[in-house]
């Protein structure tokens, strides 16, 4: 497929780097010129002179810029590649899922970084294993967004729809409030000296750890954070009231809290590193009989994401604007097969659920 970045930071080289390695023909651009050239020589991408140079022969369209310059270079996209399915990387999605409503676009965010900033950084294996997520609306297309979904998956992601508002609130909590508590940590413990011991000097891997994403790019950053600022706000107050809570507990000694509040941490712990994905699993094909009604594609996908069931492939077939359609799912494992049929029951889809046959 050919292919257009248009943005070549970190991101941006690292999907041209994976897309080519998957095959794919790239073409890129940068407003800065050391950039571009940088992820040229690293063979991330053929240079463009323009963003409508890289864009007007492009079957899809990954746009990888800054998040405040989002919808302009989208918009921009849409019009240089006239027949192009557009995306994005932004790590927000809510203002440019209201202000782009085209069939075209899907809006998407690969949930994987680097602490090197610029295509310096990028690696063709950035995102192998890592969530993609998709945010399919009303208008888009059945077959762009198959289009999108396996071009993720091509680079090694795991593609997941959801909706652009639930996202944010998503994202708030586990990428944003890590950003911010990772800032705040450091430059609390780096704030004053102990009786002429630097507190730095005295932490350890834990410390390490747990500030590895402080300091980050402060040009993305800043942006992430003021567009994303109502639903950062709300979960620094959720912090906050969890931090008073072990204040008072540490106020009165009251060890049975603390016990609890640590086992209960370390069960989630062990859920965060379970493997939810077995690749050995037997394929599944989940058949959905669909109504020619728009935006029901973005709702199934959206419903199955929300459950974290991982779709390998899918198959829209349209047979009248009366009788609708079928969508075909192919997913691992007879479990989470039977689960997104489920799902999808319980909201009046008739599903049928059989083996994948290989060919």
């Amino acid at each position: 497929m050919k292919v257009a970045v248009i943005g070549t930071g970190l991101i941006g080289a690292s999907v041209g780097l994976a897309a080519q390695r998957a095959g794919h023909d790239v073409r890129g651009w940068d407003a800065n010129s050391d950039a571009l050239a940088t992820a040229a020589a690293l063979g991330a991408v053929d240079s463009a002179d323009s963003a409508d140079e890289a864009a007007a022969s492009a079957e899809l369209v990954v746009v990888a810029v800054q998040v405040t310059m989002l919808t302009t270079a989208v918009e921009a996209a849409l019009a240089a590649a006239q027949d192009a399915t557009v995306t994005d990387v932004g790590s927000t999605k809510g203002v440019l899922a209201r202000a782009v409503a085209h069939e075209r676009f899907i809006g998407g965010h690969p949930v994987a970084g680097a602490e090197v900033r610029g295509p310096e950084g990028a690696r063709a294996d950035l995102f192998q294993g890592a969530t993609w997520f998709l945010t399919p609306h009303a208008a888009t297309d059945g077959d762009r967004y198959r289009t999108l979904h396996a071009f993720v998956g091509s680079l090694g992601a795991v593609p997941m729809a959801i909706d652009p508002a639930a996202h944010d609130r998503l994202l708030a909590l586990v990428s944003h409030l890590p950003h911010a508590l990772a800032n705040l940590l450091l430059n609390q413990v780096g704030a004053a000296p102990i009786e002429g011991h630097d507190p730095l000097a005295a932490a350890g891997a834990s410390f390490r750890e747990m500030t590895r994403v402080a300091g980050a790019n402060p040009r993305i950053w800043v942006d992430i954070f003021l567009e994303n600022a109502d639903e950062v706000r709300s979960v620094l107050a959720e912090h906050r009231r969890r931090v008073e809570q072990l204040e008072t507990a540490l106020g009165r000694g009251d060890a049975g809290f603390l016990a609890r509040w640590i086992g209960e941490s370390a069960t989630k712990r062990q859920e965060l590193l379970r493997d939810a994905f077995e690749d050995t699993a037997e394929l599944f094909r989940v058949h959905v009989r669909v109504a020619d009604r728009p935006g029901i594609l973005a709702a199934i996908m959206q419903a199955l994401g929300a459950e974290r069931i991982n779709i390998e492939d899918l198959e829209l077939h349209h047979v009248s604007r009366e009788r609708g359609g079928s969508l075909t799912l192919l997913i691992a494992g007879e479990e989470a097969a039977r689960r997104a049929a489920d799902v999808l029951a319980t909201q009046g889809y008739d599903v049928d659920v059989a083996p994948e046959i290989p060919s």
